[in-house]
């Protein structure tokens, strides 16, 4: 049994932190790192000195960072961006996490802030405790012995995740700050995106440092395998640009390498397997297989959110609704029927969910070019329309009125069961989305593959497929990113963080 702590413990913290001032953003960013790491090592190492059995005299805390603007001015900057500025005076903050991950955003971020207001941004401790389990990161192993000897609970000794306070209420534009308390820099609150990265290391099997700002979500491991053929033969090649390839279990291959930095392999897969083509600056590929269905396409999405990808695209298999089409053809999704149900809460289906034209151009001209189609010849292999997903994997099963009936009131051509999830989550997060299927099936025509039809389609159809979404990929990388990030996406009162 537990034993009780008599009375308050006292609390023991790292030295308290004087707020500094910064006009230059890579030193403000060097202070956040410096203070960060002050703090997670206070928590490791008085976990470490319990673990090695140091008496309990206090309970220990320590702080996120901070970084802080304030601005005087009503005064307009470029309206033509959609982030990097605050549109009204007041003051405005954000708590930080594991500020050397993500360096070259914050460095962005400040940068755009000092230059458009033209203030200094303030370095601080927050009042956000650090939860322990975060301090150690989503890739830290800590021996169960290590914590047996503790005979009081983990929440007497230090501060844990508090789910009271980790929510989605700034991105989803319900968060009114207090009388007198500042206003959200950013979308996303330190200790949530902790969370998310516990989560990502979870469902993927491979750490947050790795992940790209450009991302594939897939249904189907043909994909995935066809993905991991064409990142091995380009690291063997010398990685065109590709610095690394990385696996489930954080399996590393380098580029000008055929084999991996370790011969381990994980015994089993994650739920949803992620793989990523690594460049300079996080420019590279990120691939997942989320599976089946809209609550792994809004787990997954609610989680690489944080890391404020550049943008993400669905590549897939749908159920063609047009008699006209054919098993293989193309669908560019310019509109979504909501049929999913698990974003109700966070954005009501009376919410459109726009196209993006910088998306779309960029999908379109891929599959221009790997198929070589051109123009009005491309209307034989793509169709562009509504996507339609649901909720129910065997809707067909159904009185066929109800769900037809409203599926051609929406004009759909093709149905899945993520692809409306996944974008509906890119507008919710201002992550710029696109979709393009594949149609593997007719079930309102009565064409549904047999085993052999199926193999011969995946193995023709899926590498193209791929390579269409990854030459896309390319196309939205080679864009500035304010143009790139849509004013489209943004409500009417914002975070300046992209």
């Amino acid at each position: 049994m537990s034993k009780r702590i008599s009375s308050p413990l006292d609390i023991s913290s790292p030295s308290p932190f004087v707020p500094q001032t910064f006009d230059d953003p890579v030193k403000a960013v060097d202070v956040l790192t410096e203070l960060y790491e002050r703090n997670t090592t206070f928590l490791i190492e008085s976990f470490a000195r319990l673990a090695k059995g140091a008496p309990i005299t206090s309970r220990y805390r320590a702080f996120y960072p901070q970084v802080s603007i304030e601005t005087t001015s009503y005064g307009h900057i470029d309206t033509r961006l959609s982030y990097g500025h605050v549109t009204a005076p007041g003051v405005y903050t954000t708590t930080i996490t594991r500020p050397q991950l993500f360096r070259h955003y914050l460095k962005q971020q400040l940068g755009l802030l000092m230059k458009n207001h033209d203030v200094p941004v303030v370095v601080s401790e927050s009042t956000t405790p650090i939860p322990l389990h975060f301090a150690f990161g989503e890739g830290a192993h800590v021996e169960a012995s290590a914590a047996a000897f503790l005979d009081i609970p983990m929440r007497d000794l230090f501060d844990t995740p508090d789910l009271n306070t980790t929510d989605d209420e700034i991105a989803n534009g319900e968060y009114i700050p207090p009388p007198g308390e500042p206003s959200p820099l950013a979308a996303f609150t330190a200790q949530r995106i902790d969370y998310s990265f516990a989560r990502l290391a979870h469902y993927t099997a491979t750490g947050a440092q790795h992940f790209q700002n450009f991302v594939l979500f897939t249904n189907y491991q043909f994909y995935i395998d066809e993905f991991c053929l064409w990142a091995r033969k380009l690291m063997a090649e010398g990685g065109d640009g590709y610095t690394a390839f990385v696996e489930p279990g954080n399996i590393i291959t380098h580029a000008g390498s055929s084999q991996p930095e370790t011969d381990v392999t994980l015994a089993r897969l994650p739920q949803m397997p992620a793989y990523h083509l690594k460049k300079k600056g996080h420019a590279g590929i990120t691939m997942i297989n989320i599976g089946v269905g809209p609550s792994n396409a809004k787990t997954i999405t609610d989680h690489v959110a944080v890391l404020r990808p550049h943008a993400w695209l669905m590549l897939g298999h749908c159920a063609g609704l047009r008699n006209s089409q054919r098993l293989g053809d193309y669908v560019l999704a310019h509109a979504y029927m909501r049929e999913d149900h698990v974003l109700d809460d966070d954005l009501p289906v009376w919410v459109p969910i726009p196209a993006l034209a910088e998306v779309q151009v960029a999908l379109e001209g891929a599959v221009a070019e790997v198929t070589g189609y051109e123009g009005f010849e491309l209307k034989r292999i793509m169709r562009t329309g509504t996507v339609g997903t649901i909720d129910n994997r065997n809707w067909e099963l159904r009185d066929q009125r109800g769900p037809v009936r409203r599926l051609s009131q929406a004009r759909a051509i093709a149905l899945d069961m993520e692809s409306a999830t996944i974008a509906a989550n890119g507008f919710r997060f201002r992550v710029p989305y696109g979709t393009l299927l594949c149609v593997s099936d007719k079930p309102l025509h009565g064409e549904l593959k047999l085993p052999g039809m199926a193999t011969a389609f995946y193995r023709t159809q899926v590498n193209q497929h791929l390579q269409i979404g990854i030459r896309a990929i390319q196309k939205l990388a080679a864009m500035p990113p304010e143009t790139l990030h849509s004013r489209k996406l943004r409500s009417f009162f914002e975070t300046a963080f992209q």
